[in-house]
């Protein structure tokens, strides 16, 4: 059998941050209360030419360099994003033509923060089932063209960015995604929802968040998978050696990480620095901890999510 090995990461953040301080400027905020509720400090906001074209592009490519793999031998690309360039064609192809390549195929996958947990499952199981060998598989956001910048309650929150992972395929057990566990719940969906739609003018399209309400679900949803992807896989808190968590909120995060028994060290956060880059900021955060030398070959990273939807997920991998 075919296992999915992560052997490239790459990352990409917009030239421009924003400071809470700049933000409190323009809405009645402070980097106070920002930081008090949030943990954010900063995030990178897009100019007009990073479109998420451009900033998948170069996440992609950097997967593809730090994993010594030419684009001409992917197979296939997996494009997570709830805020693509255009409706079609899917941004996945805009990269596809942007790397040069001319075979395999590409499709967008829309799960909001959760997409890139979504997928890493779906390319996982597609390799376990096919002859694919090389996967690019891109989490990539432009979430500040999709919020009111008049609204303090979720202006703050969110950045732009891409992060991505080259998927190689091993007949080593020993490595790559071992089990992958998603679930949504339709019901849950105007908790956090955007209020427009293709054919209406008239709705602005910005995102409406119940802060309250999205915290209260984030903190039982993702308890619950952490549990299900250990009790599956016959492990407990301690044989985690990283966990790389959604970047949304430092008091889940931290949350997560208690959950786990794992001292904050072995937590890679960035939401400080990043705020949440929806489904960018899992793949963000593990090219930083891989980059930076925190995470190694052969640890054992867990990753979970939880968006809109609601979405929400894990994936347990040896890296």
């Amino acid at each position: 059998m075919i296992h999915a090995e992560i052997a490239g990461v790459g990352a990409y953040l917009p030239r421009r941050t924003v400071t809470n301080e700049e933000l409190a400027r323009t809405v009645d905020t402070s980097d106070e209360w920002i930081v008090e509720r949030t943990g954010i400090r900063e995030r990178h906001i897009a100019e007009a030419d990073e479109t998420a074209c451009f900033m998948a592009t170069r996440a992609a490519r950097a997967a593809l360099e730090f994993a010594g793999v030419n684009a001409d031998q992917v197979d296939a690309i997996i494009v997570a994003t709830s805020t693509p360039d255009q409706v079609f064609p899917a941004v996945a192809l805009r990269v596809q033509a942007e790397l040069g390549i001319t075979r395999g195929f590409g499709f967008d996958l829309s799960a909001a923060c959760s997409g890139f947990v979504y997928a890493l499952s779906v390319a996982d199981q597609m390799m376990r089932a096919g002859n694919l060998r090389h996967v690019l598989v891109i989490g990539v956001e432009v979430f500040s063209r999709l919020v009111d910048w008049k609204d303090r309650g979720t202006c703050v929150l969110f950045g732009d960015g891409a992060g991505a992972v080259l998927l190689c395929g091993t007949k080593d057990s020993s490595r790559g995604i071992i089990s992958t566990h998603l679930h949504a719940d339709g019901r849950l969906g105007d908790i956090l929802y955007t209020n427009g739609a293709i054919g209406r003018p008239d709705l602005p399209g910005t995102v409406v968040m119940h802060g309250r309400d999205v915290f209260r679900h984030a903190v039982v949803k993702l308890a619950e998978c952490v549990e299900e992807a250990l009790a599956e896989n016959h492990l407990n808190g301690g044989d985690i050696d990283w966990l790389v968590p959604h970047q949304a909120n430092l008091r889940i995060i931290e949350a997560m990480g208690k959950k786990l028994g794992l001292p904050p060290e072995r937590v890679v956060i960035t939401v400080d620095r990043h705020g949440n880059t929806s489904a960018a900021s899992i793949p963000l955060a593990f090219n930083e901890a891989v980059r930076d030398g925190r995470i190694k070959r052969g640890d054992l990273v867990l990753m979970d999510a939880l968006g809109a939807g609601l979405t929400w997920g894990s994936v347990l991998l040896r890296f």
